[in-house]
């Protein structure tokens, strides 16, 4: 029977977001302490910790059938490989920073300039697309200190809350581009792994669906129904029971994480009472 072989990367949030994905997908990963592979006991996987720069080259290859991977690393070193699924988590952005005290006015400010980065060919693309161009100094960590040492004028790097490019005296000017953790295809993969890869998705999927929602229940009088139906984003419909109470009903349905809040009010304006919300674990459709 064939076996799916992802690769994940071995250190970091990246790591543990991907191994908790893959448990709420319900697939159990034996993995003990340093281990650079580990089989799941219960689906046809197998894990591969591999350094997070060598993942694309494994998925050319075909080492790897797949990936869970940041896009932003893609861009960089893999193009052609097919991105499956994106997954929402790890969200970053890769940008351009100068020191605070650079008089930055346009992206036409760098040209000609030395830029610090780990994203040598990102960089290449992103300021020839421009007109531009720079002098690249590849560096595998701590870019952000570059300005400081003398090394470059400014750098292009991975953001998440910008407190790093704040303690190191730097401005992000301009996005290149939004990541987030994605799962990815190798282009060799057999018709047996994509049967498994297609399964694995569909969890995904689900998990994913669930994340981005909640399950809510709430008491509306029978006469405020159709009020408070026009204001749910349901799937198909509402569930509607009667209760015990005679003139009123429990009406449930899902409604979106993001627009939680705002849903919630308005169903208040309309009537409902008694509201109770619950998360939800899985969401197949």
């Amino acid at each position: 029977m064939s076996t799916l072989k992802i690769a994940i990367q071995k250190s970091g949030r990246l790591n543990e977001d991907s191994i908790q994905i893959l448990k709420d997908c319900g697939i159990s990963i034996n993995n003990g302490n340093d281990q650079l592979k580990a089989s799941a006991s219960n689906f046809p996987l197998e894990v591969l910790f591999l350094r997070n720069s060598d993942i694309p080259q494994y998925l050319i290859d075909g080492v790897v059938d797949a990936a869970i991977v940041g896009d932003n690393l893609l861009v960089e070193k893999g193009k052609n490989i097919e991105v499956a699924q994106k997954l929402g988590f790890s969200k970053c952005k890769v940008c351009v920073a100068v020191p605070k005290t650079f008089d930055y006015k346009s992206l036409k400010d760098l040209d000609g300039m030395r830029i610090a980065t780990s994203y040598p060919n990102t960089v290449t693309e992103y300021f020839g697309s421009h007109g531009m161009t720079v002098d690249i100094h590849q560096i595998a960590g701590s870019v952000e200190i570059a300005p400081n040492i003398g090394l470059a004028d400014g750098i292009v790097d991975i953001v998440s809350s910008g407190s790093t490019l704040f303690k190191n005296n730097l401005k992000e000017v301009e996005v290149i581009l939004k990541s987030e953790a994605v799962l990815a295809i190798s282009p060799k993969i057999t018709l047996e792994v994509k049967k498994i890869i297609d399964t694995l998705q569909f969890r995904i999927e689900s998990v994913l669906r669930a994340r981005k929602s909640k399950y809510i229940l709430m008491n509306v009088p029978n006469d405020k129904i159709e009020a408070v139906s026009k204001i749910l984003p349901v799937l198909k419909s509402a569930t509607v029971m009667p209760l015990a109470q005679e003139g009123w009903s429990s009406v449930h349905t899902v409604i979106d994480k993001d627009t939680f809040w705002e849903v919630i009010d308005q169903l208040k304006a309309a009537g409902a009472e008694g509201i109770l919300v619950c998360p939800i674990e899985k969401m197949v459709l």
